[in-house]
């Protein structure tokens, strides 16, 4: 089969050729409908060899959606030709975290080298995707797999930070997501569908700005030296209550520290490398932070479920899967809107 593989450290992925899986007991065989194309892989493959804790060659694709091609001995629950959805950090199924689906904070998958498809395990970039459990399958119900596969990380992502801050968000509040694209523009509309809170978007690119008005931000405010001021003066000098930094890099993780209101809630989302001093005196009075990684498995559902209602929907580019090594390209340079989805059998 065709896959796209990161094969030499520092150099652009390339389409190969690959043995076709075969599923072995408990797993299943996905023909892959819809891969998506997300920064953390060009986060990994920007990584020098030492940093890299899985070998070379590796399949990318950690966003995943397929049919059902075969079922290894003892699966049950899933027939084939079922579409589906890859639940992406895989975790031991054992641990405490585990037992709550909350397998993106498994205890142990480090010790066991269990690692998410696309990020260390093969990914979903490829014709065939090996799932080593049935757990981590969704169904898409309905869902059509270009629209629903950002859902898996870009959907799933951005509603585990907006969930948790929920009880922050009440009527009067303000919500504040720094970078508006692939994850930001998911954010904002979630923030719209589950709160009563006035959301204000950040970001350079007047393209993205766009994009959060389309889909439901109350304000707009381009990230340069004035936006902390710019939102101070929208929020009467009192602040956001919650704050999604989608970039993470240093001069936006100084922003959110710069808008949070007092209690309020700041989530580095991204990963740009910036990190926030914590403590008396640094932060308006008990600001909480976070570094939130991915979702539970429940959650995968519940945005799913957003998704079928009408709630949520993810702006797309597609590509062939040749045309995949372009479509990094294009992401690095900030030239997609919202979110690419390669379609590796056509």
């Amino acid at each position: 089969m065709k896959a796209l593989q990161y094969r030499i450290v520092g150099a652009a992925p390339e389409v190969v050729t690959v043995p076709d899986p075969d599923p072995g007991p408990g797993q299943i065989l996905l023909k892959v409908t819809a891969a998506g194309v997300c920064h953390s892989d060009i986060a990994v493959m920007s990584r020098p060899a030492e940093a890299l804790s899985f070998p070379l060659p590796l399949t990318l694709g950690h966003e995943g959606v397929g049919t059902v091609a075969a079922l290894g001995a003892g699966v049950t629950g899933f027939a084939e030709g079922d579409q589906v959805a890859v639940y992406g950090p895989w975790g031991c199924g054992a641990c405490a975290k585990c037992a709550e689906g909350k397998e993106n904070y498994c205890l142990r998958a480090g010790a066991l080298g269990i690692r998410p498809p696309g990020l260390g395990a093969p990914g979903a970039m490829a014709e065939y995707l090996l799932v080593d459990d049935a757990r981590h399958l969704v169904p898409l119900d309905g869902l059509d797999p270009v629209a629903a596969v950002p859902l898996t990380d870009a959907g799933l992502t951005p509603y585990h930070a907006v969930k948790r801050a929920l009880p922050r968000l009440v009527p009067g509040s303000t919500a504040v997501v720094i970078g508006a694209g692939g994850l930001g523009h998911v954010a904002v509309q979630l923030l719209r569908a589950l709160s009563p809170a006035r959301v204000v978007a950040l970001d350079i690119s007047e393209d993205k700005l766009r994009l959060a008005r389309e889909v439901g931000a109350h304000e707009t405010v381009r990230s340069d030296e004035r936006a902390a001021a710019v939102v101070r003066e929208l929020t009467g000098g009192l602040g956001a209550e919650a704050v999604f930094d989608f970039v993470g890099a240093p001069p936006t993780v100084a922003v959110a520290g710069a808008v949070a209101a007092v209690e309020g809630e700041i989530s580095v989302v991204g990963l740009g490398g910036g990190a926030l001093p914590v403590g008396f005196g640094r932060l308006p009075h008990e600001v909480s932070v976070s570094s939130p990684y991915w979702g539970s498995r429940g959650e995968l559902a519940e945005v799913l479920a957003l998704a079928r209602s009408g709630a949520l929907s993810v702006h797309t580019e597609t590509f062939t899967l040749d045309e995949a090594p372009l479509a990094y390209e294009r992401l690095h340079a900030g030239r997609v809107d919202g979110r690419a989805v390669v379609l590796p059998n056509g």
